[in-house]
């Protein structure tokens, strides 16, 4: 995908532009159920059949369930998959409101959604290191450090989780935590170049890899290594707990998953391979064949959906420490507000976002 790909959205975007989706999902999340498709909760499902809303444009991040679909792991298993481009609200809340039966998001995307009345969990997680990344772009030889974010101006929508990290970046380097913000267009690469914001968030294994295939160079900073503690890109799906009280839903979900395990387990073996699938298989986005080859590079060789450097196959498991050190720094930042957009009385809560049952089930643990 191109930087100038239009309204098209990238995994990039997600730090970027997701807070736009984000603000008018949240005032649905939680009081227009009523509003969704009907029928994931209203009716009977023999274990058949299965909806999955993606979080944005195709990309490496989806690359196990196309290959899982191409490979025939889905028909092997008696499902019916249908694939649905993401909403505008976003597929949180489209899960939440029964027009997708699963899918895609993150745990602290569920601990936002959840704590204003959505009640999601997340079933199945690939992101086992942060590929968040904050960057300027190199050729800004004044930023250093976060520390010189101080009082420069943040391409962002504004999302209250964010600031939180930009914030503890910026103190933790030895700033204040003051600085700008500026709205993005639909590419944040021009927002910098054009000189109308300073530093902007990316996804390492997309937008970094598009940088250094088609510049502009990025000076990008962890956020961990900042002190902001746990991993926010606990990746993967996510289903509405009261869809999961029927059987035949879980059925279908087991089987969904085991066969997303396989297809992600063969994107972790032929990575080359997976990426041509992922062409192949979603040719209305027109991904660069290049950016998708070298971004599952990125993901082998970074490890990012894996524990250890040594290990063949994910787990679909989160870190609940990770999570919960993350979900806990938010908190204490007063990022999270209830249903009366009041201050919640504690933390949301890692358990209570996640299962591990259908993992479990699925690899046969």
């Amino acid at each position: 995908m191109s930087r100038n790909s239009g309204f098209r959205r990238v995994p990039g975007h997600n730090l970027i532009v997701r807070a736009l989706a984000l603000t008018a999902a949240l005032c649905m999340a939680a009081t227009s159920a009523a509003c969704g498709a009907k029928g994931a909760d209203d009716k009977a499902d023999d274990g058949s059949k299965l909806s999955f809303m993606l979080d944005w444009t195709p990309n490496t991040n989806h690359v196990g369930i196309y290959v899982a679909r191409h490979l025939g792991y889905f028909d092997k298993a008696g499902l019916k998959l249908t694939i649905l481009p993401t909403a505008q609200a976003g597929a949180e809340t489209s899960v939440q409101n029964g027009v997708a039966d699963v899918g895609f998001s993150k745990l602290s995307n569920l601990a936002t959604f959840n704590s204003q009345g959505a009640d999601l969990r997340q079933v199945f997680n690939i992101g086992q290191h942060s590929v968040a990344r904050w960057c300027s772009l190199a050729s800004r030889t004044d930023i250093q450090t976060p520390k010189d974010f101080d009082g420069k101006t943040f391409v962002s929508f504004g999302s209250a989780e964010q600031t939180a990290v930009v914030k503890q970046m910026i103190r933790y380097a030895g700033g204040k935590g003051d600085f700008k913000r500026v709205t993005s267009g639909t590419n944040t690469f021009a927002t910098l170049t054009s000189g109308k914001g300073d530093f902007a968030g990316f996804y390492a294994n997309w937008e970094g890899v598009e940088s250094e295939l088609k510049g502009p160079a990025l000076h990008c900073f962890t956020q961990a290594d900042w002190g902001v503690p746990g991993n926010p890109d606990q990746l993967g799906f996510v289903a509405k707990n009261s869809w999961l009280q029927q059987a035949g839903h879980r059925r279908a979900l087991t089987a969904f998953v085991k066969a997303c395990l396989k297809g992600y387990d063969y994107a972790l073996s032929h990575p080359d391979q997976a990426a041509d699938i992922l062409v192949q298989e979603t040719k209305g986005s027109a991904i660069d064949p290049t950016l998708a080859k070298r971004s599952m590079e990125s993901i082998v060789k970074e490890g990012y959906w894996v524990d250890s450097p040594n290990q063949k196959s994910i787990s679909g498991l989160i870190n609940v420490k990770d999570a919960q050190d993350y979900l806990d720094f938010q908190f204490k930042a007063g990022t999270y507000r209830d249903a009366k957009k009041g201050d919640p009385n504690k933390a949301p809560q890692a358990t209570d976002l996640w299962t591990d049952r259908y993992v479990r089930e699925a690899a046969g643990r």
